[in-house]
């Protein structure tokens, strides 16, 4: 069988650049050597190079994603993003593979488009009766234009106060006080130009991964609980060892059972693709809150994906290549 090639693409122009090139490592070493060459593609901004075996590196052809390894024009096959914010979680670089004819592991740009943008997202699944926090947006250059006791009135303290779209808890604040909430505003206005304020909720929070194939294959894998040693679940809790992470959650089986079923039923009402995570927070009286839609989850070895793939028993080689075959099929 001749071996397909695949580029691991990361890095990205958001703070969360060296998160996706730890999570490229990781997918590296999963995947599967007998089956697939593997190259890591790092972008940023403008500058898109290839990383060869011995270490060196080659500039990308961006007309159709080429590069040249000694003397001979390499064009992968398949692309395993792996970016966490932009370009590779807000549909831009999907843009880009869908105009070149190159297959990819993520959902297409609307689904990446939204789902990047927490404030627009949690609108939509309001809509489609999903609960979410209540929430409102900051504009930058407008950021005067509502006062401090409107947005306490409107959303309570305490709160979070994040950038719109971003990710690792990247200048997000939990306000407590009037005072703090400004302040909180510019730190989040320094990610981006939007800032969600978001009312808190007091629960349990979850997670919980899925992926299918155009087959009718795939799984919703069982759900992690999270239990940040930190105010919230920022990211020294992320990727400090700050939190405890329990797979399968400490919750009842028809919990578990409701929370699955909703990943899954989410993850087919958007069309998504590969592999998501959804985060949620489970109020008194069992009462799940979405979170967010994680579209490139984080996926180095001690991430929640291969952590919940090993719970459910599968290997995490045989899951990514059934979603690679699954696309370039």
């Amino acid at each position: 069988m001749e071996k397909k090639t695949i580029a691991i693409v990361c890095g990205g122009d958001s703070a969360e650049h060296d998160v996706s090139m730890r999570s490229a490592q990781g997918i590296e070493s999963f995947l599967d050597k007998e089956r697939y060459i593997v190259y890591k593609v790092e972008i940023h901004a403008r500058h898109w190079e290839a990383i060869l075996a011995d270490g060196s590196r080659t500039i990308v052809d961006r007309n159709d994603f080429s590069f040249t390894e000694g003397g001979k024009k390499v064009k992968p096959d398949y692309a395993y993003i792996t970016i966490h914010g932009a370009p590779g979680e807000n549909g831009v670089l999907q843009g880009y593979f869908d105009l070149i004819g190159m297959p990819y592991s993520t959902c297409n740009v609307l689904i990446e488009a939204m789902t990047y943008d927490k404030f627009v997202l949690n609108n939509y699944m309001r809509s489609l009766g999903v609960s979410v926090a209540d929430s409102l947006v900051v504009k930058q250059g407008h950021d005067l234009d509502v006062s401090d006791e409107d947005i306490i009135s409107r959303i309570g303290l305490p709160c979070f106060v994040k950038p719109a779209r971003g990710g690792s808890s990247f200048g997000t604040t939990k306000v407590k006080t009037p005072e703090q909430l400004r302040p909180a505003i510019n730190v989040a206005l320094k990610e981006g130009e939007d800032v969600m304020v978001e009312a808190f909720m007091q629960g349990t929070e979850l997670t919980c991964g899925c992926y299918k194939t155009s087959n009718g294959g795939g799984h919703v894998f069982p759900v992690t609980e999270v239990v940040s040693k930190n105010e919230f679940f920022d990211y020294a809790a992320k990727y400090n060892n700050e939190s405890d992470e329990i797979t399968p959650a400490r919750i009842s089986e028809r919990l578990t059972e409701r929370v699955m079923q909703l990943t899954s039923t989410l993850y087919d009402i958007l069309g998504c693709h590969g592999i998501i995570r959804i985060d949620y927070i489970v109020t008194e009286g069992d009462h799940i809150n979405l979170l967010e839609i994680n579209t490139t989850p984080g996926m180095t070895a001690t991430s929640f994906i291969p952590q919940q793939v090993r719970a459910a028993g599968l290997d995490i080689k045989d899951v990514l290549t059934e979603i690679i075959e699954d696309g370039i099929h």
